[in-house]
């Protein structure tokens, strides 16, 4: 008996003395250590939200959009408030590319004052009626323009008027004076008569004619229509 339990005794010590041993070596507990241990805390970048910043880049180009409108419309009523208080009419003829810098040179300058109502002539909505009579080849001749009390004013006298209209007076102001005025209508004469060979363009006789065979194509389905 005291063998048998000196035997038990020895087994229960040796088994104390191994569990350690071959829990802490064995395979599973080496699998169990890698696999089911806490990982370590990793950090995590902010995903970058396109879609707000496509959104933004919408109202953006929604707001330049709205203020291209905005100006165009500013645009159009300091073109309105010059056509209903106007103090002179400049007759000038829109096909004219010397003529047009100048045009648009007082058209900058009229956004600040609103005296003139600008009348492109060669336009087919021009109407002699409206302007004192002046068809279309008198006022090709030479510069015209007529002031808010009816008057017609041509060459330099034109010239001088327009600009004194928007705070050029002094350009102009020279040519009231004789023997200047009469010189300076001379020389004018002499541009006005061959402006359309100096701009590369056909005799009146032909553009005169060209204009005449449009309106009648523009006519023909329109009883009421004047050529």
């Amino acid at each position: 008996m005291a063998l048998r339990g000196a035997a038990i005794a020895g087994t229960c010590i040796g088994r104390q003395r191994t569990t350690p041993f071959l829990l802490s070596s064995s395979p599973f507990s080496r699998l169990r250590s890698h696999h089911f241990a806490s990982p370590p805390l990793q950090r995590f970048e902010p995903i970058p939200n396109y879609k707000t910043g496509f959104t933004n880049q919408i109202r953006a180009v929604q707001k330049a959009t709205a203020d291209t409108i905005t100006s165009q419309k500013g645009k159009e009523n300091d073109e309105q408030k010059s056509q209903q208080n106007w103090k002179i009419k400049m007759l000038y003829d829109g096909d004219c590319p010397l003529c047009m810098r100048e045009v648009d040179m007082l058209r900058e300058r009229n956004k600040q004052y609103g005296t003139i109502k600008f009348v492109d002539i060669s336009s087919d909505d021009y109407s002699p009626e409206e302007n004192q009579g002046l068809d279309y080849k008198t006022v090709m001749g030479r510069i015209h323009a007529i002031l808010s009390d009816g008057t017609v004013v041509t060459d330099v006298e034109a010239f001088r008027k327009l600009y004194e209209q928007v705070g050029l007076g002094w350009v102009y102001a020279i040519t009231k004076y004789e023997p200047v005025a009469t010189i300076a209508d001379s020389i004018y004469g002499v541009w006005a008569k061959y402006r359309l060979q100096i701009t590369g363009r056909p005799p009146l006789e032909e553009v005169l004619e060209t204009r005449r065979k449009n309106k009648a194509d523009m006519c023909n389905d329109n009883s009421n229509c004047k050529i």
